[in-house]
């Protein structure tokens, strides 16, 4: 297929229906798996790239009966080349800022004044940006932006230059974006290691042990682009709206492990991400969630949690129902009810109250406690495929909202997301531990 250097704007064919989406780095890695996974959902994909030969090879492994791509060269280290793409895009849903390179093998200050330290800089800090500003004036209202940032913009990575500091600033460009446009839906994805053409350069380099990293996760392996392109897809779609202004961690728990010991490998297979999903709903007293759970089950075509073959997963709500202070033990109870039914490959999503404004400062520990608890269960149950996350619920929240970010994040599409605490409504919150 030959690659799309027109000057007019590349709309989806007349009367199609399709949401379009930019993705840049699309050629390889994750930005590939994620365009060939919204084809599927017949998206309008834009694909972006400074490898024409990738893009090529992209279109010609494009999914049978689906219109094809837009595909694009352009060098996002580039400003000029940046600005160019303004007149050549049609109106977009979504934005995916998925372009980067990593830094390697040097320290900081080593890096400091070489070309490639500002080409790093110029392609994963300032291109988002300039890609945002070249984006806006065909941005929908409601529009999803999505940064994919990184591990390293947690916690810092040393011996690769300013890649760290390079994710940590778009991790914060990210939240100042969300300020920014209100309009928009705008999120950052942190992957954790992925098993992707640049992590397999990290490692052929010498600069990756895969044994050291897999020892630090404690889901126990590496992620496949596959499960951080689903997470792209959901962070691309509406129903991303709760986690406005946030960032993602899809890192199989690595960025809340604090131990010293290595972790044990994974003794569970990866299942399908399209496998079917048993659902069970635990303490879901209060009316409004027993109606999305009800509706859950209907549209979702989903099992109860006996369903054998299925991904198991449950959402429990008891701690909606318990007066300030008793959060820490909601949890404890509901992981020991649910470790009982579930020996591998099952989730649990935990439904808690947000932190009174006004408390006894005798309380003042409760939450946190049961977030770190929350870490600790993850990390402890990781080899075995079991996940725990949690969704710290907004005071005027409306659960009907949240169907699409329960589907994800309870069910197979998310089985390198643990850990986490979401706090939902919240623009500017971490996923934290």
């Amino acid at each position: 297929m030959p690659l799309d250097r027109a000057s007019s704007p590349a709309a989806p064919p007349a009367g199609s229906g399709r949401a379009s989406v930019l993705i840049t780095g699309a050629a390889s890695g994750i930005g590939r798996m994620t365009a060939l996974s919204l084809a599927r959902r017949r998206w309008h994909c834009v694909a972006v790239d400074a490898d024409g030969a990738g893009l090529e090879r992209l279109a010609a492994a494009w999914p049978t009966g689906v219109p094809p791509p837009t595909v694009l060269i352009a060098d996002l280290t580039d400003a000029q080349q940046i600005r160019a793409l303004t007149h050549r895009l049609p109106p977009l849903d979504a934005l995916i800022n998925n372009a980067g390179m990593s830094g390697g093998g040097a320290e900081v200050l080593d890096s400091v004044d070489s070309g490639a330290a500002r080409r790093l800089l110029a392609l994963n800090l300032e291109g988002p940006a300039r890609v945002v500003d070249a984006c806006a004036s065909v941005l929908q209202p409601g529009a999803r932006v999505v940064n994919v940032a990184s591990g390293a913009g947690l916690r810092a990575i040393p011996w690769r230059g300013l890649y760290s500091a390079s994710k940590a600033g778009l991790i914060a460009q990210t939240r100042a974006l969300a300020r920014a446009r209100p309009e928009w839906i705008v999120s950052a994805l942190s992957p954790g290691f992925v098993r992707t053409e640049l992590v397999q350069r990290l490692i052929d380099k010498g600069h990756l042990n895969p044994a050291d990293a897999v020892a630090k996760i404690p889901l126990g392996r590496l992620a496949e682009p596959e499960e951080l392109a689903q997470a792209l897809c959901f962070l691309a779609s509406a129903g991303a709206r709760p986690l406005h202004g946030q960032v993602l961690v899809v890192d199989g728990g690595s960025s809340i492990y604090g131990g010293s010991q290595r972790l044990p490998a994974s003794c569970q297979p990866t299942l399908p991400p399209a496998s079917a999903l048993a659902l069970y709903g635990q303490s879901l007293s209060q009316p409004a969630w027993q109606a999305l759970f009800d509706r859950w089950l209907r549209h979702s075509g989903a099992g109860t949690a006996s369903s054998a073959g299925h991904y198991a997963a449950v959402v429990d709500g008891q701690a909606l129902d318990l007066p300030a202070g008793a959060m820490l033990q909601s949890v404890l109870d509901s992981a020991r009810c649910f470790r009982q039914r579930h020996a591998a490959q099952a989730s649990l999503t935990l439904l808690l109250p947000p932190e009174p404004s006004e408390r006894p400062w005798q309380q003042g520990g409760d939450a946190a406690a049961a977030h770190m608890a929350i870490a600790t269960l993850a990390i402890e149950w990781g080899q075995l495929g079991l996940r725990i996350n949690a969704l710290v619920l907004a005071p005027d929240c409306d659960p009907a909202g949240l169907l699409p970010l329960l589907d994800y994040v309870a069910g197979p599409r998310a089985q390198f997301l643990t850990g986490q605490v979401l706090r939902l409504g919240e623009e500017h919150a971490e996923a934290t531990p």
